[in-house]
């Protein structure tokens, strides 16, 4: 019996072996085929470009490095800027095209709106500022012709508005007195027609008036007296005298200037100086009442350029025979050219002058969004001029909330499109929709923060091997990040775990904040 029992338990025993034999070939060769599946997924990253992966059914075109998107490379691998494997870019991405696909969610999202870029037909002409002057064409002088005295003066001040044969001054004028004396004891005496012509001729000579004189002949009674009167309706520009004030021969006692005609005179700028030229078309509109236009031609350029205004001054007429306008007015002016010119236009806002360079986003054919560098000319209206660069036909962003002011930035928002648009519509957050439309240069820059741990310090920067950044589609990888200073973090040491926060700064970015993350080393 005992040997029948060790007998089953050997076989027992046996079949335990065998059972635990079985189970380990078995996880052994599923394990070989777990372990198969990275190399098919390595096999197919390692392709050649030309070709799909298994997984995806996509074409390569090329691999890069997020960081640097203008290096490509024809294999897969480490990047040789960054510790981090590179990325494919597939043909259907683009095929290849440059620029950056913002898909329609996101585009709805940032406020995008688009314009074409066309060609009209525009009067050769600019825009100036002018101001209303006296007419100094029409400008009269009162003047004495004898030596007397201000006997009354009825203008009492200058810019005094006076009608047209209004007095002016009453001049009492003595030397007179005697030569009219003379003639009345000539016509008493009988004396032939011969003395009392000569007599006349000494009157006249003497500048007595022929009024006067005939006067003389009818009553027989001397006059001393006259009254100088206003020739034009206007303003009395200037007034030399006084009440008894003696004035001399050819002495002018006022200026009485015209209010039916007015000069305008347009300010130009230097720019524009050569542009302008007599006969132009003018439009103004006087600044107080915009529904209220005066219109005429440029009578003449003045020679020479103001020293303080460096503009040139042009001079026309303008009619106000109903005397609403006065000197001083300010008037907006369009000067317009006599022949019109084939522009190329684009929308003014589409524009971004960052002070070295003009630049418009330009949507493709293919919907992508790119940079265009473009010389522009003169504003027409609500539209820029384009010199080159562009199209007709061109299609551009108008408006947008990445359309901002300064070249920094705008190299700043371009990777974060990009990132953007390459993570997909499921990850719209990877764009700062927060970023206000015309963002102006003096904002303060996105901020970006991550955990990672320090590899290298130096006095220049801190080197991280850090966690993913999804805001800009960073994988996790080592990268150095600039300090604000050489003293700044002074307690960051090698192999500390932190958090730290960043932000763009020319070529790369800059440290703001470095903190211990959770006390951790």
């Amino acid at each position: 019996m005992n040997r029948k029992r060790i007998v089953q338990a050997l076989a027992l025993a046996f079949a335990g072996v065998a059972l635990l034999a079985a189970g380990y070939v078995v996880g052994t060769s599923r394990g070989a085929a777990t372990n198969r599946v990275p190399m098919v997924a390595s096999a197919s990253t390692s392709a050649p470009p030309d070709k799909a992966g298994p997984q995806t059914g996509r074409k390569v075109l090329y691999w890069r490095d997020p960081m640097v998107p203008n290096q490509h490379f024809d294999k897969p691998g480490k990047s040789p800027f960054m510790d981090m494997q590179l990325q494919p870019v597939y043909a259907d991405e683009g095929s290849g095209s440059a620029g950056i696909r913002i898909d329609a969610g996101l585009q709805q999202n940032l406020g995008i709106r688009y314009a074409s870029v066309h060609r009209r037909d525009t009067a050769e002409g600019f825009d100036a500022v002018g101001t209303t002057q006296f007419d100094e064409s029409q400008a009269d002088v009162v003047q004495s012709r004898v030596t007397g005295y201000i006997d009354r003066l009825y203008a009492s001040a200058p810019m005094q508005r006076i009608a047209k044969g209004a007095p002016i001054a009453s001049l009492f004028v003595p030397d007179w007195l005697a030569a009219q004396e003379e003639y009345l004891a000539l016509e008493r005496g009988g004396m032939d027609n011969g003395l009392l012509q000569a007599s006349r001729a000494r009157m006249r000579a003497m500048s007595i008036p022929d009024s006067v004189i005939a006067s003389l002949e009818r009553t027989g009674t001397a006059q001393t007296h006259i009254v100088l009167t206003s020739p034009e309706t206007g303003v009395v520009s200037e007034l030399n005298v006084r009440d008894g004030a003696m004035v001399t021969q050819g002495q002018t006692l006022a200026k009485v200037a015209g209010l039916s005609k007015l000069w305008l005179v347009v300010e130009i700028p230097e720019a524009l100086a050569l542009d302008a030229q007599p006969g132009m078309g003018v439009d103004a509109i006087f600044s107080g009442d915009p529904t209220r236009h005066f219109t005429g031609r440029i009578r003449e350029i003045l020679p020479g350029i103001s020293t303080t205004s460096r503009t040139l001054q042009a001079r026309l007429e303008i009619d106000n025979a109903d005397g609403r306008l006065t000197p001083g007015m300010l008037m907006r002016v369009r000067v317009s050219g006599a022949h019109a010119v084939s522009r190329l236009l684009v929308p003014s806002e589409a524009v971004i002058t960052t002070g070295k360079r003009s630049i418009v986003i330009v949507r493709n054919g293919d919907g992508r969004l790119q940079p265009a560098e473009v010389t522009i000319g003169r504003d027409v209206g609500n539209e820029t001029e384009v010199l080159g660069g562009l199209n007709d036909g061109d299609t551009v962003v108008a408006s947008g909330q990445f359309l901002i002011d300064s070249d920094a930035s705008l190299k700043s928002i371009l990777p974060r499109l990009e990132n953007a648009s390459t993570s997909g519509a499921s990850a719209p957050a990877a764009v700062p929709t927060a970023v206000p439309t015309a963002v102006p240069a003096a904002a303060a820059p996105q901020t970006y923060e991550t955990t990672g741990k320090v590899e290298q310090v130096t006095p220049n920067d801190i080197t991280f091997s850090h966690q993913p950044v999804p805001a800009l589609g960073w994988p996790a990888m080592t990268m150095s990040f600039d300090k604000p200073a050489p003293t700044a973090f002074a307690g960051v040491k090698v192999g500390d775990t932190v958090h730290f926060v960043f932000k763009p700064s020319g070529d790369g970015y800059q440290l703001t904040k470095v903190e211990p993350a959770g006390g951790a080393k």
